[in-house]
């Protein structure tokens, strides 16, 4: 079962006002994993700093994810979805901010887990 802002992100592709993610500004080392299927799409060693109000990643680590154009709210955007379960986690734009990839992948704290790593 999901909490109603969770739902919304995950079942409705809503989205959690900027800046207010458990995730945005963690430095934590770890793996993210998807909060519905709990498989792990980001590591913390892609997570950088955008400065747009979500965590932003640079690279996925797995092929889970899938793609959809998203021309929502007069924007053209790529939206970010969990493969297996379609689940919406955020979006992928590329501009760069100098990352290795030249993408920045914002996804919803709400819609990961951040498993620390082991000590």
């Amino acid at each position: 079962r999901l909490d109603p802002l969770s739902y919304q992100v995950l079942r409705q592709a809503g989205t959690e006002r900027a800046g207010t993610g458990e995730y945005t500004d963690t430095e934590t080392v770890g793996v993210y994993r998807r909060k519905a299927r709990g498989a792990e799409p980001f590591r913390s060693d892609t997570k950088f700093h955008s400065g747009c109000g979500w965590p932003s990643f640079y690279q996925p680590m797995t092929d889970t994810l899938e793609y959809l154009e998203d021309t929502s709210h007069g924007m053209k955007r790529v939206e970010v979805r969990c493969a297996n379960c379609g689940s919406h986690l955020g979006h992928v734009f590329p501009d760069g901010y100098g990352t290795p990839t030249g993408d920045r992948y914002c996804i919803n704290s709400i819609s990961l887990r951040l498993k620390p790593a082991e000590e």
